[in-house]
């Protein structure tokens, strides 16, 4: 708590003591010009003047100094205060002593509570007895007149200084007791006169500006005379700026409020708002999900091209460049080694003929000549025609398998009679030539499907082929094949005993007596194509054991030329065939395809294939 050291009020804020020391000691301060006294009202001063100083008043000099004094002091006290004792020229005031002491103001065109409140003094202020009454006068009010007409102080000059004395000290304490708060602000007023001022300037300017703005309930507020005389208690909305003259008149208006927030709610609330509602956040929801799952599908489609070399990443020959680099920078590869390997891999890709460093001849012959004299465990052995195994190389490791497993298939074709007059290339393509063979089938018509997949262009990537790449290839070579695809597993483990058999079925075609087939067959039929998710490889054989059992031969291009290599020696065959044997349990894919070269096509029958090619569609078993 914070206590004035002029008046010994306690008040609690900084700020309220800063506002009360303003408007209570320093702008109603006014001081005696004729002796010490300060700190007093404009009512205590006139009155201390007219008591203390009556003989001062009737000299001409003094009595002008006064009456500037006291206009220039007033201006100081407000304007409301101002305004009531210097612009009324119709209020007179006289003073009367009635019977019992009291001094009666009276004023002409205010009203009766605001002059009662202004002026109001104790008899023996004003008269020392009762039988002694000042005079009265009907002119404006003025000190000098009303110092001229007061007959009733003519009393000794000490005895009024020592009465006037204690007359301020009891004032003054008075002043202190009674302190009247704002209701409207913070601050504290001495008498209820400058407070019922200060509230009236409030309510003035609240009306002006609800007069500007318009948002009245009532004319009678519009004007600020209405609502500082009338004295009327004024409502506000706490939902919106209007003001109401009573409690009655709020309380409809914001009744009026509460209803239409009320119908808002109730049509937000109703059925047919919750099922507008449901639907936009199940709308959402579905749009939500359909971004996700365009997003994860992209995303999932980059990968797919990364995988099967559809991502513009370069070719056989950028591989294989990248390839040589790093070997030369790793220190395994000398620069003079990279300039002529690299010599040699541009020769080859201008001629469009194979290098032939990843073929291994023989194959066939050595496993033929293994059944024949060790492998007794067997009751029936089918070999194809004599294949070339080719490998994979360092340009096209890793998506190059369809390519290796075609030329191995073309091998065979060129050492057939029937096939070898058909085939355009006389010599092994390299790989970026059998790409350009499949774009040329492409442009024929083949498989427009296909071809729209790898938009119309392989040569210069790494993209994977399958079984209708080699299906367009040797139709465009007017070679007949089909495709047999397997597509559901059909043994126990997810095994495909019917993939076993259908070969079986193939490769026992070529013998058609009913005398039981000898133990070894080496047919004139070309191995099958062989594909499945991720990899390709071509069935040379098929072994049939004691137990009934299949067991497929299978050359793989992810078979290094050493590892095939071994095959050829008779020392190393035994433990080397158990790279090509696969039996049942290993093949365990989902779905595998077959592509098997069945005879020649004619012109027309070519032109047949190449119009049922636009819907493409295999051999399902089962």
């Amino acid at each position: 708590m914070l206590t004035c050291d002029i008046c010994g009020e306690e008040i609690l804020l900084e700020e309220d003591m800063k506002t009360h020391l303003l408007l209570i000691h320093q702008e109603n301060d006014m001081n005696c010009p004729l002796c010490s006294l300060s700190g007093v009202s404009y009512n205590e001063l006139c009155f201390h003047i007219t008591s203390a100083h009556p003989e001062k008043l009737h000299t001409e000099q003094y009595s002008d100094q006064f009456t500037l004094y006291i206009s220039g002091s007033s201006d100081k006290t407000g304007a409301g205060e101002s305004k009531k004792f210097q612009t009324s020229p119709s209020c007179s005031v006289g003073n009367s002593c009635n019977s019992t002491g009291e001094v009666t103001p009276t004023c002409a065109g205010v009203t009766t509570d605001t002059t009662q409140t202004k002026q109001n003094f104790s008899a023996h202020d004003v008269c020392s007895s009762t039988s002694e009454t000042p005079p009265s006068t009907s002119a404006a009010w003025d000190p000098r007149t009303t110092l001229e007409s007061n007959s009733c102080w003519n009393k000794d000059t000490e005895t009024k200084a020592e009465h006037t004395k204690t007359e301020h000290q009891q004032l003054s304490l008075s002043r202190k007791v009674s302190q009247f708060s704002c209701p409207m602000c913070t601050l504290v007023c001495s008498s209820s006169f400058i407070l019922q001022e200060h509230v009236e300037l409030h309510l003035q300017d609240q009306c002006l500006a609800e007069v500007s703005t318009g948002n009245t309930c009532s004319p009678a507020l519009t004007s600020p005379s209405a609502s500082s005389v009338s004295g009327q208690r004024r409502f506000e909305c706490p939902m919106c700026a209007v003001v109401c003259t009573d409690s009655f008149s709020l309380q409809e208006h914001v009744e009026l409020h509460l209803e239409d927030s009320t119908a808002a709610n109730c049509a937000a609330g109703s059925p047919v708002s919750d099922l507008k509602l449901a639907r936009r956040l199940q709308q959402e929801e579905d749009q939500r999900r359909r971004e996700e799952e365009t997003q994860r599908e992209r995303e999932e489609f980059k990968k797919l091209q990364s995988q099967f070399g559809l991502d513009g990443s370069g070719g056989y020959q950028r591989q294989m460049e990248r390839t040589m680099e790093r070997a030369v920078n790793s220190g395994l590869l000398v620069p003079a080694e990279f300039h002529s390997k690299r010599a040699e891999m541009m020769e080859s890709l201008a001629s469009g003929v194979d290098d032939g460093r990843t073929r291994t001849q023989g194959v066939l012959g050595a496993l033929y000549d293994y059944y024949q004299t060790k492998c007794r465990d067997c009751v029936h052995v089918w070999l194809s025609a004599d294949t070339d195994h080719y490998c994979s190389s360092a340009g096209d490791h890793g998506w190059g398998c369809g390519y290796r497993n075609f030329q191995m298939l073309l091998s065979a074709l060129h050492r057939l009679d029937g096939y070898s007059s058909l085939l355009q290339e006389k010599e092994m393509p390299s790989i970026p030539r059998v790409q350009n063979m499949i774009e040329g089938a492409w442009n024929e018509g083949l498989d427009p499907q296909g071809a729209s997949h790898f938009k119309q262009k392989l040569q210069g990537r790494r993209a994977w082929i399958g079984a209708t790449e080699i299906y367009s290839l040797l139709t465009s070579q007017r070679i007949r094949s089909r495709i047999i695809d397997f597509h559901i597993a059909t043994g126990p483990g997810n095994t495909h005993p019917l993939l076993f058999d259908w070969v079986k079925q193939y490769f026992c075609q070529s013998s058609r007596s009913s005398r039981l087939p000898p133990r070894l067959i080496q047919t004139a039929l070309p191995p099958l194509y062989l594909q499945h998710q991720g990899h390709s490889r071509s069935i040379i054989g098929l072994e049939q054991k004691r137990n009934g059992s299949f067991c497929l031969l299978l050359l793989d291009p992810g078979l290094s030329v050493s590892d095939i290599r071994k095959l050829l020696s008779r020392d190393t065959i035994s433990s080397a065939i158990h790279h090509i044997r696969k039996f049942p349990r290993s093949l365990k894919h989902k779905q595998y395809q077959v592509v098997a070269v069945q005879g020649v096509l004619s012109a027309e029958e070519k032109q047949i294939s190449i119009l049922n090619s636009r819907t493409l569609c295999a051999e399902r078993i089962p």
